[in-house]
């Protein structure tokens, strides 16, 4: 098998043994070893398909792997399986400033992606922490959310064309610039937020924003979890089409944020309940600070806001926004830690996130509570500290936390994927039907079960 793939791709892509290939040796955060037989590196589609073809005559099972900044054991392999790395297709084929379209390889590093558009006086409206190793094939296969879905969408929002790989090697390619175009089945669909287990996404065409000439945030503080509905949909009648970011953070985690660098010492004081960040993205500074800064005397003046602190220049701004993106403070304060990613309709959200604040504190191995997230889209991340961390104590957290999610039309996972260590929970968020439907779909489109096998269902 291995002289076989090293036909394809070259002697020097494909890694069996040594200490190059111990990179792709782990799980991200974990100690959990991958030890699949080798890694191939592919750099281009047709080279996809070639090996593809080979996997599915000889039944060999391949995980994808792309910047390996998965949380839901994505990247979990078995010493038969064969890791397909998408690190060597890595190039930006084309910026098309005319139709505000970028066509890149799904190796692209994202925050490459946002510095090639932004060179070009273009955006690129995706944004979250791990933008400086997540891949485009990855972000595009989990659909990705992170900070702008408020304004711009989910990662699918920002598709115009799409190229992937089936498991027979065959190749689909919906490689359009155009917006609009309803002839028949939308395929490109099937393969976002599928998590590569209906084929491998090569190629994808993004469509740009013109790059906003303003962006002010601020940083506001409140004592009622009604006041921070109201301020969001203050701020978004207020803002109109320029509100791109409200999130939100809970006091604890707040605090432990600002305490945990003297750089955050000039920001809002600890002593409320909540905490909100708003970003707004324009072409006029002038107005749009001014704008920003009105609405928020008014919001205090109409006791939906406590305290404010209105960003006046880029040091305050990043600083403000590397409050909530460096989740990895919150991570460190315990020896283990455990990540969710749910979504819930805006009116429960509260009372939910205190149900499971109470039980998980009657837990005597849980350390710390951390919760945070993108409050106007429904996403409410937790992050929670353990001393302990044996399998048994593990599901008793996810019980507690994923409990109410059926009753509440919620879900398991807003933008991380399923994975594997979401499969059990999948009826939360899903019918029997759907699941059903999804496992057609799987059999149909990979009838030898051989690519990210395990994944979802």
């Amino acid at each position: 098998m291995l002289k076989k793939l090293e036909k394809i791709v070259g002697e020097n892509s494909v890694l069996s043994n040594g200490k190059e290939k111990l990179r792709f040796d782990h799980i991200w955060k974990t100690d959990i070893p991958t030890n699949a037989f080798a890694v191939i590196f592919p750099k281009s589609t047709k080279q996809i398909s070639e090996i593809m073809k080979l996997c599915y005559l000889n039944n060999q099972k391949v995980v994808i792997q792309g910047g390996l900044t998965n949380l839901v054991g994505s990247t979990e392999t078995k010493k038969s399986d064969l890791v397909i790395s998408l690190d060597k297709m890595n190039k930006i084929e084309e910026i098309d400033t005319k139709s505000r379209t970028m066509t890149v390889q799904s190796g692209v590093v994202l925050e490459d992606a946002l510095t090639a558009a932004d060179e070009k006086k273009l955006m690129l409206p995706l944004n979250f922490g791990a933008k400086g190793s997540a891949q485009i094939g990855g972000i595009v296969s989990t659909n990705a959310g992170g900070l702008r879905v408020l304004r711009f969408g989910m990662t699918r929002n920002l598709i115009l064309g799409l190229e992937a790989v089936l498991s027979n090697g065959e190749i689909i390619s919906s490689m359009k610039k155009i917006t609009k175009d309803n002839s028949g089945y939308d395929i490109k669909q099937l393969f976002i937020g599928s998590e590569g287990t209906l084929g491998i996404i090569s190629k994808v065409i993004f469509k740009l924003e013109e790059k906003p000439t303003s962006r002010f945030s601020a940083l506001v503080a409140l004592e009622d979890y009604d006041n921070v509905i109201d301020l969001l949909k203050f701020m978004q009648k207020g803002l109109s089409g320029s509100l791109s970011g409200f999130e939100l953070i809970w006091g604890e985690t707040y605090k432990t944020m600002r305490d945990s660098s003297p750089e955050y010492s000039s920001l809002l004081d600890t002593n409320f309940k909540y905490y909100v960040i708003i970003e707004s993205l324009g072409s006029d500074a002038k107005v749009e600070l001014e704008r920003l800064s009105d609405l928020i005397y008014q919001a205090m003046e109409k006791n939906i806001a406590e305290d404010a602190l209105l960003a006046q220049n880029d040091r305050e701004l990043k600083m403000i926004w590397n409050l909530r993106e460096d989740v990895s403070v919150l991570a460190k304060k315990s020896k283990f830690d455990q990540h969710f990613d749910i979504s819930l309709p805006i009116p429960v959200i509260e009372k939910e996130v205190n149900i499971a604040i109470r039980k998980l504190n009657k837990l005597s191995y849980v350390d710390n509570i951390f919760v945070f997230g993108h409050l106007a889209d429904g996403n409410i991340h937790f992050i929670i500290g353990k001393s302990e961390n044996d399998k048994e104590k593990t599901k008793k957290i996810n019980e507690i936390i994923y409990k109410n999610l059926k009753k509440n039309l919620g879900s398991v996972s807003a933008e991380h994927g399923i994975g594997r260590d979401k499969k059990e929970y999948l009826n939360t968020s899903r019918s029997k039907s759907e699941i059903n439907l999804m496992i057609k779909l799987k059999k149909t489109l990979d009838p030898m079960n051989i690519l990210n096998s395990g994944r979802i269902i």
